[in-house]
């Protein structure tokens, strides 16, 4: 059972670690829009579960002693994770409101353009690609922010769970 304290400290540790796996969403996402054909914006957005694994290790042999169990660690994990996604998803929406003005949406829409065969191959008529492109260009920068923070969390809670089971230490 976990006291209070320890999940106050849990908590804490996330916070904190949550403010360095953002920076690295926001690098990330700057170099994917300022660069979309390089490289390094991605490999910035893969190095998020070896990220979280660092500071989970820190935070486990730190203030733990070595010793967290899979629950308390997935806990750290997800809470990580779901404070990224809020400072994130803030980060993103000044983006989209001030400085994007619709290049994001109009590079989404012109991808899927692109795709366009293979959607109708997939059995996608015309009419339903194109009113979905539609919809996208129309979405608001809160909505976008809003569907990339719940697709950020919910990558996390399931990216916790191996990130949990190899960081785990049991007592001895």
């Amino acid at each position: 059972m976990i006291r209070i304290e320890n999940f106050i400290q849990l908590k804490a540790f996330a916070r904190q670690d949550a403010l360095l796996l953002s920076l690295l969403w926001i690098v990330s996402f700057a170099c994917m829009t300022m660069m979309p054909a390089g490289a390094l914006g991605n490999l910035l957005a893969l190095a998020t579960p070896f990220l979280i694994a660092w500071r989970l290790s820190k935070f486990r042999d730190q203030a733990l002693d070595g010793h967290i169990s899979f629950r308390r660690a997935f806990a750290y994990s997800a809470y990580t994770f779901f404070y990224a996604s809020l400072v994130f998803a803030l980060a993103q929406f000044v983006y989209f409101r001030f400085l994007d003005h619709g290049t994001f949406a109009d590079l989404v829409a012109g991808s899927m353009k692109l795709l366009t065969p293979v959607y109708e191959q997939n059995g996608l008529s015309k009419t339903e690609i194109s009113q979905t492109i539609s919809q996208i260009t129309m979405l608001t920068p809160i909505e976008w922010s809003f569907v990339f923070m719940m697709q950020n969390f919910v990558i996390g809670v399931i990216a916790s769970l191996p990130i949990a089971a190899v960081c785990m230490r049991k007592t001895k």
